[in-house]
């Protein structure tokens, strides 16, 4: 019999985004919004950085034997 059940919830990015908040709302930290906000487009930005890194190899490895 399959397993059909989802694992919900809430992932470790959004539990940090929300602790900053907190934070940055009660004036706790003073933190730039930048920083705030970072576990969620931190992530984001290592995708593209590594894709791009990844396309260049790629671009290269091409080059390399044309």
């Amino acid at each position: 019999m399959a397993d059909n059940s989802k694992s919900g919830g809430i992932g470790l990015r959004t539990v940090l985004f929300l602790i900053f908040l907190v934070l940055k709302l009660t004036n706790t930290i003073n933190w730039s919004w930048w920083w705030v906000t970072a576990p969620l487009w931190i992530p984001v930005l290592l995708v593209i950085v590594i894709l791009a890194i990844m396309g260049l190899v790629v671009l290269l490895g091409f080059k390399k034997k044309g």
